[in-house]
């Protein structure tokens, strides 16, 4: 890791200085999503934190810097509760890429697939699994302003059974094997409590596992659970031992209610969801996140190769664009907290904002689907304190929009102003 910070470091350019004040004006302000948009206001921004926000267009103070949004629409820096920055490959290309690549190559494409991110408006991610430690490595290099990006948090690689979603030999000849390194990999308890404590050891902000099969996952037996309850219990205890999180990969039934059951705290597809689903996320308050535009990427790499994809996936690719959305609609209603994430990385990097399209047109509100991904993906990543909301003492994350994203959503796909940090974002 030592070595792919160094490798950033390297390339980054100096940080910018920025004024010690700086004055936004905003036309309509969206401070507090979930409430109503104010008009003409005035945010103060100092060391990187929102220091005040106050009714119209009141004048600087001497020495400061004024940004001028009174024709935008301004709102907290999003978020995306589930990226993979180290890719933007699928199917076959997926496979060659991880057998090709080096660590410090996914190192810079990360930093490259970040800013992408960044400028579209994304100042805070969850980045739930890469093998490398690239993200790991571009996560330091972002706190420490080495580089730009977003602000980080990452789950180290992500784990499950033998022959699970996270089996890295699937799909590889055999006497490749050992050559492959599969601490990710538990079967038993104590191998899966050894597995969480693995990456605990590599400093992750946050556990992933799965319970069931993936959709790109190079094995045929489907999207159904992959995983004894046991197994799964004492990867959630452990991970809950030591403070983190556990978001899971999840789409059969089974699998969700086996996760939920066990205490999740994040349910990451869940594209097949029973009655016995959203009591399970009522009862346990767990957040659900929906990653809808991963059919964006499918349907984009299938127009562009219909061999994109080998049968076995091809086959659950094309289920999992057919049935997209229908558990959104279920959990919408049932009252089950949603959290914005799009698992980009199957979809394209930079064009998360889709994910908001997408959740408007299975049940949600413009409104609703912006908490998502401000105060509700704050909330389910553990820093609602810092990030979410435009109010004195949270970070200074501001995006502005030209358009009311209250009223149609898909102006968020053009972003025209991101500050993170207190710092302005150059498109």
């Amino acid at each position: 890791m030592r070595i792919l910070v160094a490798a950033l470091l390297a390339a980054a350019p100096v940080a910018a200085q920025t004024p010690a004040t700086i004055v936004i004006h905003a036309g309509q302000l969206l401070d507090q999503p979930g409430k109503a948009a104010r008009g003409a206001s005035t945010i103060t921004v100092s060391g990187g934190r929102i220091v005040s926000v106050a009714d119209g267009f009141t004048p600087p103070p001497a020495g400061a810097s004024v940004i001028d949004l009174r024709d935008r629409f301004v709102l907290p820096g999003l978020i995306d509760a589930h990226v993979h920055l180290d890719s933007d490959a699928g199917g076959v290309a997926a496979l060659v890429e991880g057998v090709s690549d080096s660590p410090g190559t996914k190192a810079f494409r990360a930093q490259v697939n970040g800013m992408k991110t960044l400028r579209a408006g994304f100042t805070t991610v969850r980045n739930l699994g890469d093998d490398s430690g690239a993200v790991l490595a571009l996560r330091d290099a972002v706190a420490a302003s080495w580089v730009k990006g977003p602000r980080i948090l990452d789950a180290g690689r992500s784990i499950s059974t033998t022959s699970g979603h996270m089996d890295a030999t699937l799909g590889v000849a055999e006497d490749l094997h050992a050559s492959i390194g599969q601490e990710n990999i538990c079967d038993g308890v104590d191998a899966c409590r050894r597995a969480v404590r693995l990456q605990i050891r590599r400093g992750v902000d946050v556990i992933k596992i799965a319970t069931t099969g993936g959709v790109n996952s190079r094995i045929g037996v489907g999207l159904g659970r992959q995983i004894f309850d046991d197994e799964v219990k004492a990867l959630v205890d452990t991970a809950h031992l030591y403070g983190k999180k556990m978001a899971v990969h999840a789409h059969g039934a089974d699998g969700v209610n086996a996760a939920l059951a066990a205490g999740a705290d994040s349910i990451e597809h869940g594209t097949l969801m029973d009655p016995d689903s959203l009591k399970l996320f009522k009862a346990g308050g767990a957040w659900y996140v929906p990653t809808l535009s991963t059919v964006n990427g499918y349907l984009e790499r299938l127009a562009a190769d219909p061999n994109a994809y080998p049968p076995a996936v091809l086959a659950k690719v094309k289920y999992r664009i057919s049935i997209t959305g229908q558990a959104l609609e279920k959990a919408v209603p049932a009252g089950v907290k949603i959290a914005f994430g799009t698992d980009a990385g199957v979809s394209k990097h930079g064009r998360n904002a889709d994910e908001f399209e997408l959740m408007v047109k299975h049940g949600m509100t413009p409104a609703t689907a912006i908490v998502a991904a401000t105060t509700g993906a704050a909330e389910l990543l553990g820093i609602k304190d810092q990030v979410g909301r435009i109010a004195p003492g949270m970070a200074a994350d501001i995006v502005a929009v030209a358009g009311d994203p209250l009223r149609d959503v898909t102006v968020l796909k053009s972003i025209a102003f991101v500050m993170k940090g207190g710092e302005v974002i150059k498109p």
